[in-house]
């Protein structure tokens, strides 16, 4: 990359930081939490997210976002949950979500009754970790299933994160994975990030995670 180059994505970059603060602190102002879900492709968010609408008694919303498709969207809807789609295709199949198209959701979004606002970001380990889009929590989904070396690969996500959801632990027994490795890869990235080990299938974790979200509300920052 040129220096030309580091110049324009700085510029981006802060662009999309004061949007990101704007949109945090007017969640905030509301009483709704904002949680991002970052992961790579088939980590098990919409399910979770499916589950986690069964178990919160709360009033709870999702932001969608791919580059094609309403898929994910329609699999929520089925379970009752609102849900605002962004696609990325049409606007040149950008790999992450940004913060101005975050502002523009919220915007049509009647929040009302919203006490919980999840953004299922794009599946991908990569770009969307580079992006603030406002939310209050930053949540990593690393399935099982990705193997041990997944947070040394992709570093930026799991330092960037407040919580590790480590899924599908139910098909442990049929994986040759060694999970206190990648435990330790995960400390070796992010010594403070907290994890919970989870499944949509078997409802383990799950306690854990609503209380993880629920303390999310209370804690929530303005900025």
């Amino acid at each position: 990359m040129c220096p030309q180059d580091i110049k324009i994505m700085q510029r981006i970059l802060t662009g999309n930081d004061q949007i990101a603060a704007e949109v945090r602190a007017s969640l905030a102002g509301k009483g709704i939490a904002c949680i991002n879900l970052m992961s790579s492709p088939g980590s098990g968010k919409t399910t979770l997210l499916q589950k986690t609408a069964t178990k919160l008694n709360k009033g709870m919303f999702v932001i969608e976002g791919d580059i094609y498709t309403t898929l994910d969207s329609e699999r929520l809807q089925s379970a009752g949950i609102g849900v605002y789609q962004i696609n990325t295709g049409p606007f040149g199949g950008d790999c992450h979500l940004e913060a101005a198209w975050i502002r523009s959701a919220l915007n049509e979004i009647d929040l009302a009754g919203i006490d919980f606002l999840f953004i299922e970001n794009i599946g991908n380990l990569v770009c969307p970790a580079e992006f603030d889009i406002g939310a209050h929590k930053n949540i990593v989904v690393l399935s099982v299933t990705e193997g041990e070396d997944k947070p040394l690969k992709y570093p930026l996500a799991f330092r960037n994160a407040q919580l590790c959801l480590i899924s599908k632990v139910d098909l442990l027994p049929y994986l040759d994975l060694n999970l206190n490795e990648l435990k330790q890869n995960i400390k070796r990235i992010n010594p403070q990030l907290m994890m919970i080990e989870i499944s949509s299938i078997i409802e383990k974790g799950l306690d854990d995670w609503i209380n993880f979200i629920m303390a999310c509300r209370q804690n929530a920052p303005e900025g």
